[in-house]
């Protein structure tokens, strides 16, 4: 994947060394899309930079990545607990090479700008002091209507966007926290959104009245849950009360455990949790793998 900022400089595309490499890169992965369909056949060249999306709350400070020319299907990504942080720029990215438009905001911009967290590796969830800082800012985007909020501000900024085709459905991903955050987004704006996907989300099914699988109702995107190993075994009923309720609901949504991933599986740089790496690259390339697959499918 190729990534540059704005001032525009590229590497020189004529060289003998650099063709030649572009054409075995591109040569594999063609072979990849004929086996599995499920990627895009040239990675785009990419431009990213940092904006503001104004929201009735503030001004929420966002990445927005998006291929160097072109308009193109438009997604919002919701973090984890940790924010906006590279990783997440990384995802950014990924997608743009691949033909989206992406804007991945800071969830926690009504507290403080990003990063808000400096190293996360070194982050200890058995640490008060660490758990005390972000449960404040967890709180702040999990309030009462917040997130329905803030997905319409983001999504109007998607749409404003000339890099943004605005006969494309909008799709939106999440992680951890930003699970849920995915299921409020297709509810509050689902005319325009046509696809969502949840990795590891928490708290995607709870006993209260807004609990988020009691939304399937309101949307109109297809959805793809995947559940981590250990967040199933806890909850091992929310899988089947997800899938009741978007069949219930007519919702084409699909739930799937990973049986040998851990919560926090897809983003490369989680901290360590009782000492076991959670990140897993085979489950997080399946996972990348169905979240393009839906992509494609859904933001027609």
């Amino acid at each position: 994947m190729t990534s540059h900022k704005e001032d525009g400089k590229q590497n020189d595309a004529s060289s003998p060394n650099r063709s030649r490499r572009d054409f075995v890169a591109l040569s594999a992965t063609v072979g990849l899309v004929a086996a599995t369909g499920s990627v895009a056949a040239v990675e785009l060249k990419v431009v990213e930079k940092d904006v503001e999306v104004k929201t009735p709350d503030g001004i929420c400070d966002a990445a927005f990545i998006c291929p160097a020319t072109g308009s193109h299907p438009g997604v919002l990504i919701w973090t984890d607990a940790f924010g906006l942080r590279p990783a997440f720029r990384d995802f950014g990215k990924r997608l743009a090479a691949q033909g989206y438009s992406v804007l991945v905001p800071n969830p926690f911009y009504r507290s403080a700008k990003a990063p808000v967290f400096g190293d996360v590796s070194s982050f200890d969830f058995k640490s008060e002091a660490d758990m005390a800082k972000l449960r404040p800012l967890m709180a702040s985007v999990n309030a009462s209507g917040a997130a329905e909020t803030d997905a319409r501000a983001y999504i109007a900024f998607l749409v404003a966007q000339p890099q943004v085709n605005p006969a494309k459905k909008i799709g939106t991903q999440g992680y951890c926290m930003g699970g849920p955050l995915v299921v409020r987004t297709a509810a509050a704006v689902p005319d325009r959104v046509g696809a969502g996907a949840s990795f590891h989300g928490g708290g995607l099914v709870t006993d209260k009245p807004d609990s988020p699988h009691l939304l399937a109702p309101r949307i109109k995107a297809r959805m793809y849950f995947a559940i981590a190993a250990n967040d199933d075994a806890r909850q091992p009923d929310a899988k089947d009360k997800l899938r009741e309720a978007f069949a219930a609901a007519k919702v084409p949504a699909e739930v799937e455990v990973y049986p040998n991933a851990q919560h926090g599986w897809c983003v490369p740089d989680m901290p360590l949790r009782d000492g076991k790496l959670l990140y897993s690259k085979p489950d997080a390339e399946r996972a990348w793998s169905k979240l393009v697959t839906l992509y494609q499918a859904a933001l027609t």
